[in-house]
């Protein structure tokens, strides 16, 4: 085992000292967030990196224990691309509990349920589009300036525009981390979402040892799967060193190329703080930028770590004088070998969809357009 991970890191470095472009994958992006209002800014970043599609969180799914019934929770709030020509795959995120504790009726109600909640969304996402499409009809560039300009109807020109759009999505993704216990249940709801959307291909996230383990895990029956390359290791661990993922972890997982199931890429592309008081887990800071930059407040020990020298506030969670921050961030160097381990094992061609967690300015500026584009180029 270890001579083998060895082998696969080897090749990652000769292989990654020379990116270059092999297939033109499907350029993607995770959108996690509960309101989805795009603007020039967000507009600009998806031009500047082609992007094609973005995986959009619909909604939760958890079990609820007074009801004793699996409910969708924490809805999107709205979507809006502004001028973004993208195809969105609605992604619901559903707990392993809501599998392990619902029985076969619950799971058929649940499923209707997702099917119902992924329409409403869909509809108010068009009604959105209709109604940047009428006003762009009804009041055209520069209308202000054209002599006897005469506006037309926009409600009628809405109701036009809205008729136009239909509620149509060419994949729906489901986001469960399923045990053992739970394959079952998990897979039996899987396959009473796929009669609810007859004419769309369903997804499921592969976690990484689901990937390794395929014949413990199970394959979920779906049409395809989106192989989460990060979160490998628990980030309240002391003792690891970047929870968010390495290359090498990386290799330990995937070491086969015989996965029966069609695959799409999610590699990271974010940060955060951990926070600990001596060993114990303080919470996860994503806004930590300015406090680092605080030679006053913080000390630095390490390339990834910081002591507090005083007490503070960040968000919601109080740090007291002595605690101890280890920053996690995936290095464009480490990028570019994971992509190169994930290269050597899975099958990748120009309909692999290459997605990114996640879109958010702070991370897209951190890491720059231009080498993100170059990721992807590297597929």
């Amino acid at each position: 085992m270890v001579k083998n991970v060895v082998l696969v890191l080897l090749l990652v470095v000769l292989s990654a000292a020379s990116c270059e472009n092999e297939h033109d994958v499907v350029r993607s992006f995770c959108y996690w967030k509960t309101d989805m209002y795009f603007q020039e800014a967000e507009d600009s970043l998806v031009k500047k990196m082609d992007l094609q599609h973005m995986y959009v969180r619909f909604f939760d799914v958890d079990y609820n224990p007074y009801s004793k019934e699996p409910l969708p929770v924490a809805t999107i709030s709205n979507i809006s691309l502004n001028k973004s020509n993208i195809e969105i795959t609605p992604s619901i995120f559903i707990t392993n509990e809501v599998v392990l504790k619902s029985d076969t009726k619950q799971l058929d109600s649940l499923a209707a349920r997702m099917a119902r909640r992924i329409g409403q969304i869909g509809k108010r996402m068009n009604d959105r589009k209709a109604e940047s499409n009428a006003y762009n009809i009804v009041y055209p560039k520069d209308y202000y300036k054209q002599k006897d300009f005469k506006a037309l109807d926009y409600d009628s020109v809405k109701k036009a525009e809205s008729a136009k759009l239909k509620v149509d999505f060419k994949e729906i993704l489901i986001d469960c981390d399923w045990t053992e216990k739970s394959q079952k249940n998990y897979f039996y709801l899987l396959k009473q979402i796929k009669k609810q959307f007859p004419s769309s291909k369903l997804v499921a996230t592969i976690r990484l040892w689901q990937y390794k383990y395929a014949t413990k895990a199970g394959i979920p029956p779906v049409d395809r799967g989106l192989l989460m390359c990060y979160n490998i290791t628990k980030p309240d661990d002391f003792q690891t060193k970047n929870s968010i993922g390495t290359s090498e972890e990386l290799a330990q997982y995937i070491t086969h190329s015989d996965y029966k199931l069609k695959l799409d890429i999610a590699l990271p592309l974010y940060s955060w703080a951990v926070a600990f008081r001596g060993n114990q887990f303080k919470g996860i800071l994503s806004e930590y930028d300015q406090l680092i930059k605080d030679t006053i407040k913080v000390k630095k020990t390490s390339d990834s770590k910081y002591v507090l020298q005083d007490d503070v506030l960040i968000g919601q969670t109080y740090l007291r004088n002595g605690d101890e921050i280890r920053i996690e961030k995936i290095s464009d160097n480490e990028l570019d070998k994971m992509i190169s381990i994930v290269k050597n094992k899975i099958q990748i061609d120009n309909d692999t969809k290459v997605t990114f967690f996640s879109f958010d300015k702070k991370y897209i500026n951190d890491y720059g357009t231009e080498n993100i584009s170059n990721f992807y180029a590297c597929f």
